[in-house]
């Protein structure tokens, strides 16, 4: 005899939860391919590798990028504002971020030295994917672009996030009232120009990048402290797929989804590549400390947990 599906709820929740949104992530591929029904968000790449590849089967690498391209321009072949090159191991659980400053004066493969985030315009998410693999020595599994107007719809519809601030800023233009120091709430708005603000911080592009993870562990906790919730992971899923553009098969995202929802917010990691501040051309830039960066990708890559970053 079939037993009753709250009896089964009971004894299998985390399987029924997979095979429901599974099963709706399926649907959902059907129903709305390409982004044929909304305007297109978000940009999920997978990255060709020739070498420097992570060779452990448990961890994947996700480059995850805001595009700060205007209404009406191509998000992919714009300049990158945030740049987060995120490994998660899905045995462990564990996951690390490396925070790479956007101003960091690199050399951009076919196109000599430049703004790492130059390359996401030159070249697309690959050749970002590439040029920021060259600086850390990870070659990231995919590239995930995101617009900031979807960005703050996101941390919206979770209802919000919490971040610990080390120390009160403010800005002119995005908040000009600012973020006080200590636990606070940031909307979606607010998490936006929490991420993006940089010119009122003491040390500039490093310190966004440290917020830049602040919020990412905010919205990973938020959306782990909410998956049991009925419907919550369906809608998101839903919600994503009605804005994202990839090539990718339906069951390869199901097991990017399974991933993130596996991260353990104790066995999260972060980090930034350090550099010094030069001016070229005019421009002010980040002179990044490659041999500093490449030992926090090897010791990233190493490590089988990801627990050391």
């Amino acid at each position: 005899m079939t037993p009753p599906m709250n009896a089964l709820r009971k004894r299998y929740p985390r399987a029924l939860r997979t095979l429901t949104v599974g099963l709706v992530l399926a649907v959902a591929a059907l129903v709305v391919p390409d982004s044929a029904v909304k305007s297109t968000e978000i940009e999920l790449v997978k990255v060709h590798q020739a070498s420097g590849v992570d060779l452990s089967p448990d961890v994947v690498w996700i480059l995850a990028v805001g595009s700060d391209a205007r209404p009406g321009e191509d998000m992919t072949h714009t300049r990158g504002d945030a740049l987060q090159l995120i490994g998660m191991n899905t045995r462990t659980g564990a996951a690390a971020a490396i925070g790479v400053p956007r101003d960091s004066w690199v050399d951009i493969p076919g196109h000599g030295y430049d703004k790492i985030n130059a390359s996401l315009y030159y070249g697309g998410p690959e050749l970002l994917g590439q040029t920021v693999g060259n600086l850390v020595g990870i070659q990231p599994d995919y590239v995930f672009v995101t617009r900031f107007k979807y960005f703050i719809a996101m941390v919206r519809d979770i209802g919000g996030i919490e971040v610990d601030n080390p120390i009160a800023f403010d800005d002119t233009y995005l908040k000009p009232r600012g973020f006080r120091a200590g636990r606070i709430h940031l909307g979606g708005y607010d998490a936006m120009a929490f991420s993006r603000i940089r010119h009122n911080l003491i040390r500039g592009d490093f310190d966004r990048s440290a917020n830049q993870q602040r919020v990412l562990r905010g919205i990973q906790a938020k959306v782990r402290a909410r998956s049991h919730e009925r419907g919550f992971m369906e809608r998101g899923v839903l919600s994503v797929m009605a804005h994202l553009h990839t090539g990718l098969p339906p069951a390869e995202l199901f097991r990017l989804g399974q991933a993130v929802a596996q991260v353990d917010p104790h066995k999260i990691t972060t980090c930034v590549v350090q550099g010094g501040i030069g001016d070229i051309g005019g421009a002010s830039v980040v002179l990044p400390f490659t041999s500093q960066a490449r030992m926090l990708g090897d010791e990233a890559r190493a490590d089988a947990t990801l627990e050391h970053c």
